[in-house]
């Protein structure tokens, strides 16, 4: 599971200094630039790499091969998205690359934009919204940059027709209750086959008896052949990605090369075998193999691994993250580590569904080095790996937040002149109690949602772990947050010397609300629904404790000068009906309640009040931000003496369009 970044009040927070190597410069050198590009909605930043020198040469060697190994996989990544992504992206990139007209005019810069949309999304549609989005110049003036770069007539007409007809691939993932999700789905999972006929499917291949049961779909597509039977086609070497797999292996054998320990050339060697294969056994002994790796300074995620984009929540969207750990910021999360059992004990949640035995709970603070597929360029802030229940149950699980992707978004939030807070916030007590704690809150409530809430109750033996379909993934977020909301305010996190005091807490609840309320519809565009699964969780928290609420005023809609705000009366009271959501979360969970589980996210997570909407749209616009952000890459170097490598340099780049291009040209591979 990830974390995505919250869309905090503050756009511009100090930043908890982290110390950094030479070739990674300082967190606060006032001459490192970390926003580089906005268009749309969007704003691009780069991060540093703190630690960097103080990794051995091996050190280097083994995540430089990890790098490769990432990047090698985005094409994938485009390709399950829709089947007509790269078709496009390289008729994209070739005009880019060749076309020798006017540059400078209205309309190849409208063509830029959508094209920096594009590589942003991983292809044709919102990478939040799920909606496909257009170009604004002209059908035919993008026909005419097709012709000038010599793309066939015949090819071009296609791809134009899909890029501008707004009935062809509508959506990336539907959450319609109308009609069949798979079939108005453009992802590239299924193939001439219905909901009904993969559920099918599936429900005769699981054991509902099995107490280690196979993530059945992960890794493939389901077609229906000519002979009317439904099968699956791998994704694995030798079948579908087959290209894009041997490359990914071949530096995974490199970096097991050089591996810090035995442990990690184990588990590499698992992986690899299951690319070979595709064996879903595999892949569990892997992540099994994965989770006993706490020693190790350099780590990775290398995969089909969230199934976020699945109208069904089965299939793996492919993704790469490297990254080397922060050993003086894990600090606390170790220290929440180290009392998971506590926490687990008492949760409000039934005893039937807790954990007797918290085990194997591993949490660290780490930065990235490279980010690919899933991750990039839209970055998680935290991830709890691996997703299947039974292996965290009996052998835990590892939790990340991700320090130097949340601490670009502090100092590039820094180089922008206006701020959410001041506009959202209720009073200057508010804004004051933001700026004291909301940095740090923010970094806790990750920390207990990855590290504690994802990794937290048990499923009843005989339960499908997807039972709640498409609803798994809402739900799934939902309880996480819940949990790390729950405890931030308990007095424990003081005794342990986590929070400061029992004011800080305060913050991020105003925050959550604010958010879930309010500010995140900022992100959606006017008449549609809400339809990302983070920001469905963020906004059934919130509408559900505003409604439950209400006899007691807990949480208050107030009207100043015709705008809107939502202001915490009663913070005691806000935990406590956290808690009693998380305990019915829980419980739906445990039990797979499907129809529970789709009337909570039906009645409070989808369906956006259009005139809140519309103000909410209004007050952002006027503060000229952008709502989403991504990253580009550091690059990684060798640095070669008399035809040996060294040393291995950072160098961070400042032109996403270039990145975009050159990872076109070396990483290709579908």
């Amino acid at each position: 599971m990830k974390g995505f970044l919250k869309m905090t009040a503050l756009t511009a927070l100090t930043a908890a200094a982290v110390s950094c190597g030479n070739n990674a410069g300082s967190q606060q050198d006032k001459d490192f630039k970390y926003l580089i590009d906005e268009f749309a909605d969007l704003k691009i930043m780069r991060y540093q790499i703190p630690g960097w020198d103080d990794l051995t040469l091996q050190q280097k060697e083994y995540v430089y091969h990890l790098g490769e190994a990432a990047k090698y996989g985005r094409d994938i990544l485009w390709d399950q998205h829709c089947k007509a992504n790269l078709p496009i992206r390289h008729a994209i990139e070739n005009i880019l690359e060749n076309y020798q007209g006017d540059r400078d005019s209205k309309d190849f810069q409208d063509f830029t934009v959508y094209a920096k949309r594009v590589f942003f999304s991983n292809g044709i549609h919102h990478h939040y919204a799920e909606d496909k989005f257009f170009p604004d110049c002209p059908r035919e003036y993008f026909a005419s940059l097709m012709s000038a770069v010599g793309i066939d007539e015949a090819e071009a007409s296609g791809l134009l027709e899909i890029i501008y007809n707004p009935d062809i691939y509508p959506q990336r993932k539907s959450n319609s209750s109308d009609g069949d999700i798979v079939a108005l789905s453009a992802v590239n999972f299924y193939e001439n086959v219905t909901r009904d006929e993969v559920e099918k499917y599936y429900h005769e291949l699981q054991d509902p008896n099995d107490p280690e049961p196979v993530s059945y779909g992960l890794n493939t597509k389901v077609v229906k052949g000519s002979d009317g039977v439904v099968r699956e086609e791998a994704w694995k070497i030798g079948g579908i990605y087959s290209a894009a797999l041997e490359k990914i292996v071949a530096e995974l054998e490199k970096a097991a090369a050089v591996a810090e320990n035995d442990l990690q050339k184990q588990y590499i060697a698992t992986l690899v075998e299951y690319y070979r294969t595709g064996d879903l056994r595999l892949w569990d002994k892997y992540n099994i193999e994965w989770v006993q790796d706490t020693l190790g300074t350099v780590d990775f995620v290398n995969g089909f691994v969230e199934d976020y984009t699945d109208p069904l929540g089965r299939k793996g969207s492919w993704e790469g993250l490297v990254n080397i750990k922060d050993h003086e910021a894990s600090e606390r999360t170790e220290i929440l580590s180290e009392n998971a059992q506590w926490f687990e004990d008492n949760s409000p949640v039934d005893p039937r569904f807790k954990k007797e035995t918290v085990k194997g709970i591993t949490a660290k603070v780490i930065n990235a080095t490279t980010l690919s597929g899933d991750c990039y360029p839209s970055t998680p802030i935290g991830i709890n790996l691996p997703n299947a229940d039974w292996i965290r149950k009996e052998h835990g699980s590892k939790s990340v937040t991700i320090a130097n992707i949340t601490h670009a978004y502090d100092f590039a939030a820094q180089e922008s002149p206006k701020s959410t807070l001041n506009e959202f916030a209720w009073d200057e007590a508010e804004i004051a109690a933001a700026k004291k704690y909301l940095s740090l809150t923010d970094e806790i409530h990750t920390d207990l949602h990855e590290c504690l809430g994802h990794g937290s109750g048990q499923i009843l033996p005989g339960v499908s772990p997807n039972a709640l379909k498409e609803y798994s993934s809402t739900l799934e977020e939902t309880r996480a947050d819940l949990f790390g909301l729950y405890y931030i305010a308990d007095p424990k996190l003081v005794e342990l010397g986590i929070l400061p005091d029992m004011e800080a807490y305060k913050a991020q609840y105003a925050n959550y609300i604010r958010n879930g309320m309010m500010v995140q519809f900022s992100r959606v565009e006017l008449g549609r629904k809400n339809t990302e699964a983070h920001m469905q969780n963020r906004k059934l928290i919130a509408e559900w404790c505003y409604e439950q609420g209400k006899t007691d005023n807990v949480i208050e809609k107030k009207v100043r000068d015709g705008k809107t705000y939502f202001v915490v009366n009663d913070y005691e009271a806000l935990r406590g009906l956290f808690g009693k959501l998380l305990a019915e979360i829980q419980r739906i969970k445990s039990e797979g309640d499907y129809k529970a589980g789709k009337a909570l996210v039906e009645t409070y997570a989808v369906n956006i009040d259009p005139a809140l909407h519309k103000e909410v749209k209004e007050r952002y616009d006027a503060l000229g931000l952008k709502p989403y952000g991504g990253f580009v890459n550091p690059e990684i170097v060798p640095v070669t003496k008399g035809g040996k490598v060294v040393d291995y340099r950072v160098e961070y780049p400042d032109d996403y369009l270039g990145q975009m291009l050159e990872y076109g040209r070396k990483y290709a591979t579908l």
